[in-house]
């Protein structure tokens, strides 16, 4: 989907597709280097993250093994529970293992905190995230991103795999959601 078709939609356009992929390359670069002689298992976090998975995968020069985890702190509510629950675990087992957590956006940071916790305490040898935007006035915990493409205002932004009601996923760029929309 096109911004053009959902511009009633948006109140700006924050991200561009070639923004996105330009910054995936980039970062792709990054991981390459750091992971030169033993590439990570990348750890998708579902669903907002397939579009940033797929797309960052397929830039790497290097062999990968990707999983998914799925994990809630929310359940019903728009309010975090403080509870994390996983939905889908991982099929791969990590101990040993390098492991990059791919993200498509970092707000508080409560549920990947947890989750960073959880698979260290698995006995990975390296748990490092990458995201690609990060709202670092929405953050309640510190959680250390290694990789970052793009920091964004506290705005609530849709496209490239992230949602309101499980719509506009599949928007090519990353934009502002007007109000009239969801209020």
């Amino acid at each position: 989907m096109d911004v053009e078709d959902i511009r009633a939609d948006l109140t700006e356009v924050l991200i561009t597709e070639h923004e996105i992929h330009a910054k995936l390359a980039e970062l792709a670069r990054r991981v390459e280097a750091d992971y030169a002689d033993n590439p990570p298992l990348l750890v998708g976090v579902l669903k907002g993250a397939v579009m940033v998975m797929a797309d960052f995968a397929r830039e790497l020069r290097m062999h990968v093994e990707m999983d998914w985890m799925a994990v809630s702190s929310y359940g019903a509510s728009t309010q975090s529970s403080g509870v994390v629950r996983i939905l889908k675990d991982l099929d791969t087992e990590i101990a040993g293992r390098d492991v990059l957590i791919v993200e498509d956006i970092i707000d508080s940071g409560l549920t990947l905190s947890w989750l960073t916790a959880n698979l260290e305490s698995r006995g990975a040898r390296s748990v490092k995230v990458l995201a690609l935007l990060r709202k670092p006035e929405a953050a309640k915990v510190e959680v250390h991103v290694e990789y970052v493409g793009f920091e964004i205002p506290p705005a609530f932004v849709v496209g490239y795999g992230l949602d309101y009601a499980e719509r506009y996923r599949n928007l090519r760029a990353i934009g502002v959601l007007a109000p009239h929309v969801y209020e």
